[in-house]
């Protein structure tokens, strides 16, 4: 029979489209994550709302869809000269998505591992001569996400919001949308996740005419903050022989970032609340306060719902705060968008050097088995390293920073938690049991899916891993 053809911007049918119980459908996807030697090359990712996926060499990249009967099937084409014309396929059995080898000369590794047959669970690195491809078993799907998107098609509103997330690509969206108000945002993530990046983004995206002003809240001494922030006037105590505006008024008509803002001791908190409220600050010495014009952006990798909560900060500035929150996950929870974030910082370094870089396949393995604790930053120190000491060669394993060279088999698998000392925990309350005991609960219903228990509970995925690491859960085992 004759395959026929369809066009590739398919989309979920009607039923298909349903959400359950307000949070949308999720649907498994595989994402060309890499090419090691085009690394510059745009990653992809396709819906798996197919019956099969035939991997193979071709002479550029391209993907096709045809339909055999009822079944559906994707071609995807890589100009990879180290894999065969027909390399692999997946194929869902049962509700499981399998990938097998289709006789080809390099064989195909899961995991790092060479297999003939393999199960899919998410997360899972798959490896076909040099491309990576990446499996996600539940990504979350809105109407209209096409069956096949390319990076390429990616047009962010200003640099730093590149995701191949759909879920992420909305938050983004939204964030561009809000970017051009004055209402305040809350970037909150781990350290090196890019809340400064995004902070410069929403000051590009604003059109404001002032300077996007940062300062770090807990680097500075408790004593200098005010004075920093609000300025001072000459003799106003010993010292001051000039006038200063302080970071607030330097960012009249433009933008304030507050790095860090869960460090801000307690009296700054009340005297902030204050600029937020009025709109002016007093500056230090001054008998009359002066009006101010800012956008303002807060950032911080703590919760600061649970310092409200310990009444470490005030819930009346943090609802001042939080006209928007966004919520960076950590890159070890974004490996898809490992490959993106590789070219986009090396075209960032090297310019049009970029385009000579390559990696072997033992470096980029390391790149997507580690688990990244200081996440982008650590990212980017990382290949700046790397291109320098591969010279004109390909960046190989020996040219990567040495974590990342001693993974330990703990640390490189997808979902375990790196291994750390054992500290000594306080006994549970029987409150604490109880939730230790819904946690578990969850995680065994969704088997170990963060983001679907963060779903189910209605919090942030970074608050569920708090949890699990308080209760001392193994991830792992509900996953198996």
């Amino acid at each position: 029979m004759t395959p026929r053809m369809e066009p590739l911007s398919t989309t979920l049918s009607p039923e298909d489209e349903r959400p359950r119980r307000g949070a949308l459908p999720t649907r498994p996807h595989l994402y060309l994550a890499m090419e090691c030697d085009r690394p510059l090359a745009a990653s992809a990712r396709y819906r798996l709302d197919v019956e099969e996926v035939a991997i193979g060499r071709g002479g550029e990249r391209t993907v096709e869809l045809s339909t055999v009967g009822s079944a559906r099937r994707l071609d995807v084409r890589v100009p990879d000269r180290w894999m065969s014309s027909a390399h692999a396929r997946l194929s869902k059995v049962m509700n499981r998505w399998v990938v097998e080898d289709a006789g080809s000369k390099n064989g195909t590794l899961v995991n790092g591992s060479p297999t003939a047959k393999h199960v899919l669970s998410d997360g899972d690195l798959l490896e076909l001569g040099h491309t990576f491809f990446l499996y996600r078993d539940a990504v979350p799907t809105e109407t209209g996400d096409p069956l096949v998107f390319d990076a390429t098609q990616l047009r962010p509103e200003a640099p730093g919001l590149l995701t191949l997330s759909p879920s992420l690509a909305r938050q983004f969206a939204q964030l561009a949308q809000v970017a051009r108000s004055t209402v305040s945002i809350l970037v909150r993530g781990d350290t090196g996740t890019g809340k400064e990046v995004v902070a410069r983004a929403v000051h590009a995206l604003s059109g404001r005419a002032g300077a996007l002003v940062a300062m770090n809240c807990g680097a500075l001494p408790e004593t200098l903050i005010e004075t920093e922030l609000f300025g001072y006037r000459k003799g106003a105590f010993s010292g001051a022989v000039e006038d200063r505006p302080g970071l607030v008024r330097a960012a009249d008509r433009g933008t304030l970032l507050l790095d860090e803002v869960g460090d801000l001791p307690a009296p700054s908190q009340a005297a902030f609340l204050r600029v937020l409220q009025e709109r002016e600050v007093t500056p230090v010495g001054a008998t009359r306060p002066v009006k101010v014009d800012l956008r303002l952006v807060a950032a911080t990798h703590r919760d600061l719902d649970a310092l409200a909560a310990e009444e470490r900060f005030r819930t009346d500035l943090l609802a001042r705060l939080s006209g928007f929150t966004l919520l960076l996950p950590p890159l070890a929870e974004r490996r898809e968008d490992l490959g993106l974030l590789v070219a986009a910082l090396l075209a960032r370094m090297l310019g049009e050097r970029a385009a000579q870089v390559r990696f072997t396949p033992e470096a980029a393995r390391l790149l997507y088995q580690y688990r990244w604790p200081a996440n982008v930053r650590e990212l980017e120190k990382s290949l700046g390293t790397a291109v320098v000491l591969a010279a004109d060669g390909a960046v190989g394993e020996e040219h990567l920073p040495p974590p990342l060279r001693t993974q330990t088999p703990q640390s490189t698998a997808p979902h375990m938690e790196p291994a750390r000392a054992a500290e000594p925990e306080p006994p549970l309350t029987d409150e604490e049991q109880r939730h230790r005991d819904e946690l578990d609960a969850l995680l065994r219903a969704h088997g170990g899916n963060v983001s679907h228990v963060a779903r189910a509970c209605g919090k942030a995925r970074m608050q569920v891993h708090r949890w699990i690491k308080r209760y001392a859960l193994d991830l792992d085992s509900y996953r198996r």
